[in-house]
């Protein structure tokens, strides 16, 4: 039966037998100790393996780049263009002040910046418009603290401005100090100016009657030549770019020194007319601030400000052209004129409404001062020996 089995001449069945290299890595894993859970060796983890806190956010640090010298003049005189025009002040004014908060302002780039404030001052009326009053004052304010930036002549056309923008803007206050501190500084203006000579007399004279001697430019013209002024400012430097003007042949000594001579005269004779139109600008100003401050006396309390002001301005009538003059002359008789109808009302007190310079006015003219008069009250001179 055995001998007929299909299976009967194969070996007997064996039991699977494990793989020698789990059975040898068992029995080295056997023959160890065992490992502690815990271990004093730090665990290091990768960077990708940390999960970013929720609600933590990665923060750049902004980089900033520093404009170039080129770039700050194309922008100045990008903004030299439309300073000019009323609308645009407001927003042009700002990107001034971001260029002087920034530090871009100094004696490199003064040049093209005082450009800048000859576009915005063209027509000084508009330094006292009430739309845009803060924001020259603001521009000029910020102006004022970079003065050392600029040359002689222009700082003392910024101080021109100034008296358009800032003095004749005080005057406009209802702040006391305020008025009186601008009264004060148009004062000083007067007291600085020279006498005014026979013939600027006749200059203006001839102007008034027969017009500017040029044709007076409207402001659209004006801007154009700003912005023409702007863009070919730096084309000067290239008009030689292949240095073809030192193989022409040299002229003489004497031609050189007449062409000197020529050019120191027109020189002297440029900065004399700019001196003579600083001067009348100076002057027109001071006019101004007195028109707006004689607005004024309606206000009680500005009413013995202005008559000191309006007094000295008359009293220096001579530092004034003839017709700057009688505008002062005209000032001065209305100031007149307005105290009478002060002085013939009453005031709640049953008094004469005067004001206290009219007052001590009146009390001084009658004192007589003698400096031969006794020192002591009563006319003794009991004062003698204290005086030494």
């Amino acid at each position: 039966m055995a001998k007929d089995s299909l299976f009967g001449g194969l070996p007997p069945p064996v039991a699977p037998q494990p793989n020698s290299t789990t059975t040898s890595a068992a029995s080295r894993a056997d023959s160890k100790p065992p490992i502690p859970l815990t271990s004093a060796a730090p665990i290091t983890k990768r960077a990708g393996d940390a999960k970013p806190k929720e609600g933590k956010r990665v923060r750049f640090q902004p980089t900033t780049m520093e404009a170039s010298s080129e770039q700050v003049v194309e922008a100045m005189a990008k903004i030299a263009i439309h300073i000019g025009n009323p609308g645009k002040f407001s927003k042009a004014s700002k990107l001034v002040l971001q260029l002087l908060q920034a530090g871009s302002v100094n004696l490199d780039t003064a040049e093209p910046f005082f450009r800048i404030l000859k576009a915005a001052m063209l027509c000084p009326s508009h330094a006292t418009d009430a739309a845009l009053r803060s924001d020259y004052q603001a521009l000029f304010n910020a102006v004022h603290e970079k003065l050392e930036c600029f040359s002689g002549a222009q700082r003392m056309q910024i101080e021109v401005w100034e008296l358009w923008v800032l003095v004749a803007n005080d005057l406009y206050t209802d702040d006391t100090f305020v008025f009186s501190k601008a009264s004060s500084r148009v004062r000083q203006v007067i007291d600085s100016l020279p006498e005014a000579t026979e013939e600027e007399n006749l200059l203006e004279m001839r102007d008034t009657i027969e017009g500017p001697t040029l044709p007076e430019e409207s402001l659209s013209d004006r801007r154009g030549n700003v912005e023409l002024q702007c863009t070919t400012s730096n084309t000067e430097e290239e008009s030689d770019p292949f240095g073809l003007n030192a193989l022409l042949p040299k002229v003489s000594k004497k031609e050189e020194r007449a062409r000197r001579k020529l050019e120191e005269e027109a020189t002297s004779k440029k900065a004399q007319e700019e001196a003579r139109g600083l001067l009348r600008e100076q002057r027109e100003a001071v006019l101004n601030c007195l028109k707006l401050a004689a607005d004024h006396y309606k206000v009680q309390w500005a009413q013995t400000i202005i008559d000191i002001l309006v007094k000295h301005a008359y009293d220096n009538a001579l530092k004034f052209t003839s017709v700057q003059r009688n505008a002062i002359e005209n000032l001065w008789t209305s100031v007149r004129e307005q105290q009478m109808r002060r002085k013939q009302g009453k005031s709640s007190s049953s008094k004469l409404d005067v004001t206290s310079f009219e007052r001590l006015q009146h009390q001084y003219s009658r004192e007589t001062i003698s400096i031969r008069r006794a020192v002591g009250s009563s006319g003794e001179r009991s004062a003698e020996q204290w005086l030494g």
